[in-house]
């Protein structure tokens, strides 16, 4: 049985970053390919052009370093409201790209999953278009979170030899009265306590004032709200948007690597 003294960190590392829409965490992607990262990208939110704008203006030679896939679900208006054109598709999609990708082994390749809402939300309705005649919609639910465990367990194993961003919008959620704490959208509310358990870094992308006075900032200490946490106590508390990501790469290798 090995000691502690044996023990060699991950070359990859493995994050939930989460925060309200609009708080720019996409965008804040942008660090890590000026810093010389390549990316892999499943688009699920249709919501790369911040990116695709910051890169434009702090690294145009490195928007070929890029690779990406936007997958949604075609949906059609009707009587009774908006539904899936066809069979739902995006979810099977999603694992096809991220089974095509799972072949390669770089660390400094970042496959980003934008996001974890929206790709429970694809979950959910393929689960739906496999068992269409079910009695109790629990099953859905069931079947769905599932899947979506299932692909963070593979992207967290360690045969997965990529670093992974997992973004995602959060689900607040009253567990006293008057109580609320934050966890990772998926999907229902029985799933957001368990994904972070297959995580070791789970930061925050916050955005405060408005206007010119807006400030944003990436946490990765625990909140009130939400239970943050990182695996080096090296990592800063807080970082400039702007920045905090390659910050916080860098902070985490030098950790790893025992400096």
């Amino acid at each position: 049985m090995p000691t502690l003294d044996q023990h060699q960190s991950s070359d990859y590392f493995k994050l939930i970053y989460i925060g309200d829409s609009g708080t720019g965490k996409t965008g804040s992607l942008v660090s890590l390919l000026a810093a010389g990262y390549k990316f892999k990208i499943i688009d699920m939110d249709n919501g790369l052009d911040a990116l695709v704008h910051f890169a434009r203006e702090q690294c145009p030679d490195k928007l070929c370093n890029v690779e990406f896939e936007t997958i949604r679900d075609e949906y059609k208006s009707t009587k009774a409201g908006p539904i899936i054109k066809g069979a739902p598709k995006a979810f099977v999609q999603a694992l096809d790209k991220l089974t095509e990708w799972s072949e390669i082994e770089d660390p400094t390749t970042i496959f980003v999953r934008d996001s974890g809402s929206a790709f429970g939300r694809a979950a959910f309705e393929w689960a739906k278009g496999m068992n269409p005649m079910a009695k109790d919609p629990r099953q859905w639910y069931f079947s769905a979170q599932q899947a979506f465990e299932s692909t963070i367990a593979m992207l967290t194993g360690e045969q997965f030899k990529m670093n992974v961003i997992l973004i995602s919008h959060i689900n607040y959620k009253e567990v006293i009265e008057g109580v609320n704490k934050g966890y990772v959208n998926s999907i229902g509310s029985a799933l957001g306590p368990t994904i972070p358990k297959y995580f070791n870094t789970l930061i925050l992308a916050e955005s405060t004032g408005s206007g010119t006075n807006v400030r944003r900032r990436i946490k990765t200490m625990p909140t009130g709200v939400i239970d943050l946490k990182v695996p080096s106590p090296k990592v800063d508390k807080e970082l400039p948007l702007e920045t905090g990501l390659a910050t916080i790469f860098h902070q985490m290798k030098d950790n790893s690597d025992g400096n």
